[in-house]
């Protein structure tokens, strides 16, 4: 009986690494499983995670972006150095009422708030296109940005 018992959890192995692995006799994952009907998306709201982009800027750099936020833009977390979601809601406030930003003011700095972003920094040296690429010229121009906070 041992024999059977070991070989039985042996193929239930094998098969549980062919479908993580993606194929199971060339048919993908979607076929051997599928997802339950009624589980619902997870958001970044929902599981608590906040996205940090600070853009190359240090700690002591994305403090002074935050307290400014906190001073105009209604930025209302810790000052922590870590531009996350409240973060960039806060930015996009300012963004969308001076730097043509027409997105949701939802936290994301997608290519979207890179663009506004990017034509605010023309006022501290940002040369390059307005293409919502956050490259080195962007990183280096919000650097002057957050110094001169």
């Amino acid at each position: 009986m041992r024999p059977n018992i070991l070989t039985r959890s042996f193929i239930s192995a094998a098969t549980v690494a062919a479908i993580a692995g993606g194929s199971l006799l060339g048919t993908g994952v979607g076929f051997a499983t599928a997802a339950p009907a009624t589980a619902p998306a997870a958001s970044a709201e929902s599981v608590g995670i906040l996205a940090t982009q600070n853009f190359g800027l240090s700690s002591a750099r994305a403090k002074r972006v935050q307290g400014w936020l906190a001073t105009y833009w209604g930025y209302t977390d810790s000052i922590d150095g870590q531009l996350g979601t409240n973060s960039w809601k806060a930015f996009q406030r300012c963004l969308k009422e001076y730097w043509g930003y027409t997105d949701s003011i939802d936290g994301d700095p997608g290519p979207n708030t890179v663009k506004a972003l990017q034509r605010l920094l023309r006022n501290y040296g940002y040369t390059g296109a307005i293409d919502g690429d956050p490259g080195s010229g962007t990183r280096t121009a919000f650097a002057a940005f957050a110094d001169s906070r």
